[in-house]
């Protein structure tokens, strides 16, 4: 099908970067061409210092439709089809890997690896209307790289009954099994966003990248290199200027002026 506009919108505005799918006819079905965009977003982003926190939102009736189903069946050989899912893994990595935390605002529903997109973010808020699935093995294509991501933000068993029934879960479901955060009327979930990522926006840069990329590391570790990287880590942050000010600040009792390092 025939594109209108840009598939991708990217705004930045207070320290907050959103980046919204626009693909509403496809049902922002992740197209080559959209996992293109997202990775050269998130590269330019991850070098801007301006940028404190991303929101991933989208536009149309669904937040995410997965992989585009007409595009892959259009593909010939099978260098072709591995290229698609390892740009998306790419893409999902991207995301974990980017120093500033990514909160997705899924307003709809989110399938296969659309719900893959969501559980790799940091933070995900959703309406009330909103649901989840991977589906693939309806259709005999499990979704085995949507369960990297979804196995690794709910549960086992929880993630294998998403897997091998194919069948949807409502927003509440999603916040008890801990794929996202919070299941919102659709009219509050905006504002509970923007609220979240002014708040985000607000602390020391350098201290919740160096959070982030600590938290992830630490997960893939047994216990004692956990604790290990985890000290060193806070050793280094506790010698850079923004903890000194930040501590300053809070024996002073007033505002911490961030500096980013």
């Amino acid at each position: 099908m025939s594109e209108v506009g840009p598939i991708l919108l990217h705004r930045v505005e207070d320290g907050i970067a959103t980046l919204t799918l626009n693909r509403p006819g496809a049902r922002n079905a992740l197209s080559m061409a959209l996992m293109a965009e997202l990775d050269r977003a998130l590269k330019v982003i991850s070098t801007d210092r301006s940028v404190r926190v991303v929101v991933l939102a989208a536009n149309g009736p669904a937040f995410c439709a997965g992989h585009d189903l007409k595009e892959m069946r259009s593909l010939e050989g099978r260098d072709a089809v591995a290229g698609v899912f390892a740009l998306c893994s790419w893409v999902m990595k991207a995301i974990v890997r980017l120093p500033q935390p990514v909160i997705a605002k899924v307003h709809a529903m989110a399938t296969a690896a659309g719900c893959q997109l969501v559980a790799s973010c940091d933070l995900a808020y959703a309406s009330d209307e909103a649901r989840f699935a991977t589906p693939g093995v309806n259709i005999g294509l499990f979704c085995s790289t949507p369960m990297v991501a979804l196995s690794r933000a709910v549960g086992r068993k929880q993630a294998m009954e998403m897997l091998l029934s194919g069948h949807p879960i409502n927003a509440a479901t999603a916040e008890r099994w801990g794929l996202i955060n919070h299941a919102l009327p659709a009219a509050e979930l905006d504002a509970a966003v923007a609220g979240m990522a002014a708040l985000i926006a607000s602390k020391s840069s350098l201290t919740v990248k160096v959070g982030k990329e600590a938290f992830y590391r630490q997960l893939e570790m047994d216990l004692d290199d956990a604790y290990a990287h985890a000290a060193e880590v806070m050793t280094t942050n506790m010698l850079a200027a923004d903890a000194a000010e930040g501590i300053d600040a809070f024996l002073e009792k007033r505002p911490p002026v961030w500096r980013g390092c």
